[in-house]
């Protein structure tokens, strides 16, 4: 098959199951789905087919599947690890038709929604019964909860309320051959076998998500927003410790350095953070409005032993927005520095931050690129951001080596790879590294039994061969001892 179309049967076939304006194979269609946020890789499909409900995805992966054509669901495309890409002549099944909130019962507190839904959307459709969805990725106002759940996303909020796999209580989903089936639910035995949570974090390799059934949390009573600006990374990741240490519990614990800070400065998301800072720390209690009071003022007084340079508590509601916007608007400022971005995605605990963040800035001198940190510091979650040009071979070949390096040194301090943006094409090499061939081979076992024949999102999240690799066009082989280009 090639990268150009469809065989006319299977076009047809296509048309009669979702209607022939929404099977997509015209260039410039095609070329808003080779990528995903991770513009590293790239791969065209053959096809975009864009079903409006759970029975057309049904009948779609039943065709595709008699077909033995490789495919995988899309939502917005945020994801940051290309794990959504198809090798070329596949076909994408984009899921953003699907995006209807279809009930919220606000005695049980859950919602059932369509994968399409925008995380954001469902926030607002919860905030109208004094309830809300916990998770909340930087991307909440694309990203779609079917993503969220395919790469079990997190956010900022999730340091105290848990990553998306805790707040999903089941899905509704069609297997890489067709079946549909509910997996836990509300009503879910404890003793059931937990394919809810086995889906969640998947990488769309197991089953199309076609529907959720999400766990909502009521409102807090109130919430109090502040930040400690402080001369570098390493300082405010040590007020972090002491926060934790100290047995509080905020909802959120941000850094954000100051190639950052200047970034949001610059653009539409400025918050009125100091630029002088080398980093900022922004902590977010929530609770009784007694309680938010001495957590807000316990938390000032640890700031206050950390030499800050400004500390400064958000006076409505409105400054706390604000505050927010700059630090979930980072990514999109940074954008300003290059035409293209590597998000990292490492964890390492708390205790070994300040040292992985040196690195990380070693590193960062070696490669001659912009590089600027913003962290789920109180997960120990990294994301430095690698500004570079995709069509530089030496950039694209330094972001990746870096990369490397990076999560090479989380593992050595007893980190992962991945914490929220999943492996995807990204960090397949390093499988190897970080778990066993007994624990990878249980893996693809597990794999096969969803999804036997491999057409499901196929060669995403687990080591591939060199075959594999080169059908993604990936840009490179890489050892793990590589150093960078002279």
């Amino acid at each position: 098959m090639s990268a150009t179309g469809l065989p006319p049967l299977l076009r047809q076939r296509l048309e009669a199951a979702v209607g022939t304006e929404h099977v997509l194979t015209d260039a410039g269609s095609l070329l808003a789905y080779e990528s995903d946020a991770l513009t590293l890789f790239r791969c065209q499909p053959g096809a975009v087919v864009l079903p409006a409900d759970a029975q057309q995805v049904q009948a779609c992966v039943q065709v595709l599947h008699e077909a033995g054509v490789p495919f995988a669901a899309r939502g917005a495309g945020t994801g940051l690890s290309g794990g959504l890409l198809v090798p070329a002549g596949g076909v994408i099944l984009a899921l953003s038709r699907m995006n209807r909130v279809l009930e919220i019962d606000v005695e049980r507190r859950v919602a059932r929604c369509e994968p399409g839904v925008v995380n954001a959307v469902l926030g607002r459709h919860a905030a109208q019964h004094g309830l809300r969805y916990a998770p909340d990725p930087a991307s909440q106002t694309v990203s779609t909860l079917g993503g969220n759940a395919a790469e079990n996303a997190g956010g900022p909020q999730c340091f105290l309320h848990g990553n998306t796999t805790q707040h999903v209580l089941g899905v509704e989903v069609v297997l890489a051959d067709g079946r549909r089936e509910t997996w836990g639910g509300p009503h879910a035995l404890s003793d059931d076998l937990d394919l809810r949570g086995f889906a969640c974090g998947s990488e769309g390799s197991v089953a199309v998500l076609t529907g959720l059934i999400l766990r909502l949390i009521p409102q807090p009573e109130a919430v109090g927003t502040l930040f400690g600006a402080f001369a570098d990374v390493a300082t405010a990741c040590r007020a972090v410790s002491a926060i934790v240490a100290a047995g509080l519990q905020p909802l959120a614990l941000e850094v954000m350095d100051q190639r950052a800070i200047h970034a949001v400065e610059d653009s539409v998301y400025r918050a009125g953070l100091p630029r002088e800072a080398g980093a900022v720390l922004i902590v977010e209690v929530e609770g009784t409005a007694a309680q938010v009071e001495r957590d807000a003022a316990a938390v000032e007084a640890l700031l206050g032993e950390h030499a800050p340079l400004q500390i400064e508590r958000a006076q409505d509601e409105a400054h706390r927005l604000r505050i927010w916007k700059g630090r979930k608007g980072a990514g999109g400022a940074l954008g300003r520095l290059a035409p293209d971005s590597l998000v990292m995605d490492g964890v390492v605990p708390r205790s070994h931050l300040a040292e992985i963040m040196e690195f990380v800035e070693e590193v960062a001198e070696q490669t001659g690129l912009p590089v600027a940190n913003l962290f789920h510091a109180g997960d120990g979650n990294i994301h430095p951001h690698f500004s570079y040009d995709g069509r530089d071979p030496d950039q694209c070949a330094r972001v990746e080596i870096a990369s490397t390096k990076i999560l090479l040194k989380c593992l050595e301090l007893d980190g992962s790879i991945s914490g929220e943006h999943g492996i995807g094409l990204e960090k397949q090499h390093l499988m190897e590294s970080q778990f066993d061939a007994e624990e990878l081979a249980l893996m693809q076992q597990l794999r096969r039994v969803f999804n036997p024949a491999d057409l499901l999102n196929p060669g995403k999240g687990l080591p591939m061969k060199r075959g594999c690799a080169e059908a993604f066009h990936r840009h490179r082989h890489l050892t793990l001892d590589e150093e960078f280009p002279a």
